[in-house]
């Protein structure tokens, strides 16, 4: 922590790491207080000045942005003149740098900035990423250079800037320097786990950049969207997996947007939301797959970010502000980016709607919520430049120590990714519960109701071998045994005077078949010739097939 001392305004003296660590938070939340009378508004590096305009290091917004623009016009076109190879070792350690004055030069224009440096990290190895997905340079130019950035209101706890493209395309946020350090090393295996696995939840990074101005170093990543602007968002979460201060705080419910935590999202939706096999499965695969990545980089404090369109919802609202019942249809423009979308995000060939009947998923995974409700996802896996290292584990000591060590955010990354794993696929995710006789109805290709009044004894496939045994064995043990019913009939012929496999099949016939031999449409027309069983046993063989066919 000596490191730590003369950032914070303390010495570096012979005080503990715990008590340094106390200091340290203390001196942060005084920061972000700040002083009675102050014009700025601070959080973290981001500010509003006395204009009303936000800052990030006393940088305005619209300078950054103007900024950003010109250094990623100037590196992909100088980039654009380079030829095509694969990509080397030392690429993912150069670092570009050109220096942009106001009043322009040979190889920079002119501009009504203050003057500025930008670097360009890896930029071999980025363009070779974006060539993955399917961007191409003239598209990402036109989509982060040819309209101005849109600066987006919710900064999130890190107060870190967020901008979009004009066409939904892209984000830019504001990364720290440890991060964005922790970003560059991370390259080699980024590299091979989009070789091996284009389609993730993981952050597809697009760009490393950093703007020096005004003596300070801004670093900003470039990144898919996860949210697109079109389509109207009823609920955001972030999750984790954890419980402890897991709530969004009565400042963020306030917003337009807020986005709320686990303990919120098990308050609001306790039934989970709920997917189609198919779709479930395919999320599950994806989530183990990039929690190993994850887990093998040491990472952990990661979220997953869920937005949830209602398009029932949505289709009432839009139905009373025209007054009309008619559906919005509006959509989103495609994005061009490979493996960008949701549905595109997921592993495997997911069927696209399955048992959910959706026109257009407009980039989101289908699902229902307990009411039965259609709803879209939107979801991918964020803040992942987290790393386990000193600082997160003297977070995790001073934590345990004074709540349950299972339950805080910050923990080490292998039990970290099975709990953000369970709580994913049991609590948020769920399977749509299966419909009666869905295995019954497809493998004898029509749908046989259970209790129907129509006549005939349609044929059953064979039980099991299990199931005969069982049946056979029940049979031996409660032969002349009415099991204390006074309601039950006597048998009128012994088991042990017919074949296992017939007992199961006529008792099967009965179960599956017309309403039973009880029902009006046999007693009263012909039929096949059914020997004439135990009640009781009837009873139980239909209590087991009817098990069997619920799984």
């Amino acid at each position: 922590m000596a490191a730590a001392g003369p950032e914070s305004g303390g010495s570096s003296g012979s005080s503990g790491g715990l008590a340094d660590f106390s200091f340290l938070c203390c001196s942060v939340m005084s920061y972000r207080r700040g002083q009675p009378g102050s014009q700025t508004i601070r959080k973290g590096h981001r500010g509003v000045d006395s204009t009303g305009e936000t800052t990030y290091k006393k940088t305005t917004s619209s300078a950054l942005k103007g900024a950003i623009q010109l250094g990623i016009t100037h590196t992909v076109g100088s980039l654009s003149t380079k030829p095509e190879r694969d990509v080397l070792m030392q690429d993912f350690q150069v670092v570009e740098s050109t220096f942009f004055p106001s009043e322009g030069s040979n190889q920079t224009p002119a501009h009504h900035y203050n003057d500025f440096r930008f670097k360009t990290y890896a930029p071999v190895a980025f363009r070779y990423f974006r060539e993955l997905f399917g961007i191409r340079p003239d598209d990402y130019l036109y989509s982060l250079c040819n309209e101005p950035l849109i600066e987006l209101s919710n900064s999130g706890a890190s107060g870190s800037l967020f901008y979009v493209s004009g066409d939904d395309e892209f984000i830019i946020k504001t990364v720290q320097h440890k991060e964005a350090e922790f970003l560059q090393k991370l390259l080699p295996g980024y590299y091979m786990n989009l070789n091996q696995n284009p389609r993730t939840l993981l952050p597809k990074f697009y760009g490393l950049y950093c703007v020096q101005a005004g003596g300070k170093n801004i670093r900003i990543v470039v990144m898919n969207n996860l949210l697109p602007r079109s389509v109207k968002m009823h609920l955001k979460y972030d999750l984790k997996g954890s419980t402890y201060k897991r709530r969004a705080s009565q400042k963020e419910r306030e917003k337009v947007f807020p986005t709320y935590k686990d303990l919120d999202f098990m308050q609001d939706i306790p039934d989970g939301l709920f997917l189609d096999a198919d779709m479930y499965n395919a999320l599950r695969k994806t989530l183990q797959r990039d929690c190993l990545v994850l887990q093998s980089f040491k990472i952990m404090d990661y979220s997953l970010l869920v937005a949830i369109h209602n398009m029932d919802l949505a289709q009432r609202e839009h139905g009373v502000v025209d007054g009309t019942s008619q559906a919005d249809t509006r959509r989103p423009a495609a994005q061009r980016a490979l493996y960008s979308t949701a549905m595109e995000s997921i592993q495997g060939e997911a069927r696209r709607g399955g048992t959910i009947e959706t026109d257009d998923q407009m980039g989101g995974i289908p699902a229902r919520n307990a009411k039965g409700e259609r709803l879209l996802l939107y979801v991918g896996i964020i803040d992942v430049l987290q790393s386990y290292r000193f600082v997160k584990k003297l977070e995790h000591s001073w934590k345990a120590l004074v709540h349950d060590g299972d339950s805080v955010s910050v923990h080490r990354p292998g039990f970290y990714a099975d709990r953000f794993q369970h709580f994913m696929c049991n609590t948020v995710f769920r399977k749509i519960p299966l419909k009666p006789s869905p295995s019954k109805k497809s493998r004898s290709g029509t749908a046989v109701p259970r209790r129907s009044c129509q006549g005939g004894v349609p044929s059953q496939p064979p039980l099991c071998s299990e199931a005969k045994a069982q049946i056979t064995a029940e049979a031996d043990v409660e032969q002349g045994s009415h099991l204390g019913r006074p309601d039950l009939l006597p048998r009128t012929l012994p088991v042990d005077e017919a074949n296992s496999d017939s007992v199961a099949t006529t008792l099967s016939t009965s179960s599956l078949g017309s309403g039973g031999l009880n029902s009006p449409a046999n007693s009263g027309s012909p039929g096949p010739s059914i020997p004439e069983r135990s009640p009781e046993l009837r009873e139980q063989l239909e209590d087991l097939q009817e098990t069997e066919i619920s799984f």
